[in-house]
């Protein structure tokens, strides 16, 4: 009981935070650009209910690609992008559109990654089940190196 009410809690608690959070990133505040590490807004679907949502994540740039984590066990954006891996994200004030390949415990991930994304897939993967992180590869649907 009293485990169920700290998991509401934190639930709440986090939902408050990206609410308050998510228009300043998406407008680029704290954004990965002048440092390879920071925030982006990624909208997402949900797999059961088709309810479109913007959440706010830490995010790094790897070349052309922005990996995003989470240290939550209990997120279910990781699980919303596996069944919907087509995204938009907003990086410095600027929307863009991208194929999500997600990494988490669970969550079956292609064999035939493409080659930009299967190196970095490979450390991911061993990085979350040592750890039971998640995260997720965005691999913009333009290739081209991210611009300010």
């Amino acid at each position: 009981m009293l485990l169920a009410g700290l998991e509401r809690l934190e639930t709440e608690f986090f939902r408050g935070l990206n609410q308050f959070v998510e228009p300043m990133v998406r407008a680029g505040l704290g954004a990965p650009m002048l440092f390879p590490a920071g925030a982006i807004v990624i909208e997402i679907n949900g797999r059961k209910t088709g309810r479109v949502s913007k959440v706010p994540l830490i995010a790094a740039l790897v070349g052309d690609l922005v990996v995003v984590g989470t240290v939550r066990r209990r997120s279910n954006w990781l699980q919303n992008l596996a069944a919907h891996p087509e995204v938009r994200y907003w990086l410095g004030g600027r929307e863009r559109e991208a194929t999500a390949f997600a990494i988490a415990p669970g969550i079956e991930t292609p064999d035939d990654l493409p080659v930009r994304v299967s190196c970095l897939a490979t450390a991911l993967r061993q990085h979350s089940a040592m750890f039971g992180t998640g995260f997720a590869i965005l691999m913009p649907r333009k290739s081209s190196m991210i611009q300010p």
